[in-house]
């Protein structure tokens, strides 16, 4: 699997993104329906895409733990599980997930028109668990208003950080994603003194600078998710996006972040919702709250190509 071509884990952020997760119905005619789309899902891409040849469409497509030993068997990925929810001052929440449609392009309309030929190839054969539309907003910001991954490896950095290699050399060429869903509550959010919104962060609010050490606390976000483990930090790749209903006053964040593991990422959730040391919590947590958690394995992208669309892959 080492020569597997891999799905665009690592694709150029961009300025729209719908984050469509779906559970599979019963029976085999629904399970036909997704190996089916497995086969076809490069043609399907190429063929939406081609409308506009800079809008840089990719769709990224995912599997739960349970989906896999359902449409794939064995042998699994080794570090795919469920999302394992955690407890502690606040609540990451585990929700239901088979797959996971991760579509992107410099234009919504596009990842619109991507998302409708999909769940037309899957009519009646899926439910929508959750579906996010997501949009790039002023200077990359998030809607709490703090520049958004901006620590993220980029070039070969940004591959070695999400793409499997030997340590289960069966599924090189693959990669982990964890997404949730959260909700800001921005009016009290906007009621606190931006010094305190940037301890909280981690970072200053207008020009993006890192806080020192010196000055940073412990519990800031940026000082919580940073992973260290044999004196190398362990990074992964993030493409936040925000999005938002201002009729019902709903404004949020949709993280999605790819990794060669999930322990990467479940260490972080942990931090930030228990604290390191537990109770050293992440403050920006008593502002923004997790809906969703799900953790998916993208199977590199000939892994979907050879899937007979009447039965399970080799």
């Amino acid at each position: 699997m080492r020569s597997a071509v891999q799905q665009p884990v690592v694709a150029e952020l961009t300025r729209a993104a719908i984050f469509l997760v779906v559970t599979i119905n019963s029976g085999k005619e629904s399970d036909a329906a997704v190996w089916a789309l497995c086969g076809d899902l490069a043609a399907l891409q190429r063929a939406v895409g081609f409308r506009d040849l800079e809008g840089r469409l990719s769709c990224v497509m995912a599997f739960g733990s349970d989906a896999w030993e359902r449409l794939f068997g064995a042998p699994k990925p080794k570090d795919l599980h469920p999302f394992r929810e955690i407890h502690g001052q606040h609540h990451a929440i585990a929700t239901p997930g088979d797959i996971l449609f991760h579509i992107r392009a410099a234009r919504m309309d596009l990842c619109f028109e991507m998302a409708t030929q999909i769940m037309a190839r899957l009519r009646g054969a899926v439910s929508t668990a959750d579906e996010v539309h997501g949009f790039n907003y002023f200077d990359d910001r998030d809607l709490i208003g703090f520049v958004d991954g901006t620590e993220n490896p980029v070039d070969q950095a940004a591959c070695e950080a999400t793409i499997v290699g030997e340590e289960d050399a069966e599924f090189g060429g693959g990669s982990y994603v964890i997404v949730q869903k959260y909700l800001h509550a921005l009016d009290k959010w906007n009621t606190i003194p931006i010094e305190q919104q940037e301890r909280i962060v981690g970072r200053t609010k207008l020009s993006n600078i890192e806080l020192d050490d010196a000055v940073k606390p412990a519990s800031a976000h940026n000082a919580l998710t940073t992973i260290v483990e044999d004196g190398k930090q362990l990074e992964i790749v993030r493409d936040n996006m925000p999005f938002g209903d201002a009729g019902k006053g709903e404004f949020g964040t949709y993280f999605i972040g790819y990794a060669r593991s999930p322990h990467r990422i479940e260490q972080m959730l942990t931090n930030m919702f228990v604290g390191k040391p537990p109770g050293n919590y992440d403050r920006l947590l008593d502002y923004s709250r997790a809906v969703t958690g799900t953790l998916f394995f993208v199977p590199p992208a000939t892994f979907l190509a050879n899937v007979a669309p009447d039965s399970p892959a080799d």
